[in-house]
């Protein structure tokens, strides 16, 4: 997974990292490297804080935008990852990440979703984020759930009503509980 993020964060890096006089083009790869373990570990200390319903409604849509609670807490991490290793103004810094790490989280977000491309397969993805302990879980099924919406009462919001079917009777917060701990 870590090798897909690169790419689509070189495909991305033109102006903001690659023609950037800030970054040395000698260390340009470098600079691409920090930004997609950072981004990494950012999915990494979501799933761990409980984050699990946000990066799955995040992947479920298909969507990143810049405003979501994942992509900016990204975003101020490479930032700040940027601003140590490369001696870069925190200002500076955080326009580099803050024209990168959108747009890349939110292709992401878009391949995830995307049938059709296998280079960001769900399963695998969260099997990579939680060091395999998803791999009994049917992440492609709980994808689908939110492309749906998981908003059952129509109350403009996700909780205990709506998910009352997934948090009795088994399924998946039984099979998962415990996991991200």
């Amino acid at each position: 997974m870590l090798e897909n993020l690169l790419n689509l964060i070189r495909q991305n890096a033109g102006s903001v990292i690659n023609n950037n006089p800030a970054i040395p083009n000698e260390r340009n790869e470098e600079a691409i490297e920090a930004t997609g373990t950072s981004i990494m570990d950012t999915l990494k200390n979501a799933l761990s804080g409980g984050g699990l319903n946000s990066i799955l409604g995040m992947l479920g849509k298909g969507e990143a935008t810049a405003t979501h609670p994942v992509v900016q807490q990204a975003t101020g991490d490479v930032a700040n990852k940027l601003s140590a290793q490369f001696g870069l103004d925190p200002v500076q810094a955080g326009s580099i990440a803050g024209e990168l790490v959108p747009n890349v989280m939110n292709q992401m977000a878009q391949k995830t979703a995307d049938p059709n491309d296998n280079k960001f397969d769900p399963q695998d993805m969260m099997n990579n984020l939680t060091d395999g302990k998803t791999s009994g879980v049917n992440i492609q099924g709980l994808l689908s759930k939110f492309k749906t919406g998981l908003d059952k009462d129509g109350d403009g919001d996700v909780d205990l009503q709506d998910l009352k079917g997934l948090l009795s009777g088994g399924g998946f917060m039984d099979s998962v509980k415990g996991f991200f701990n």
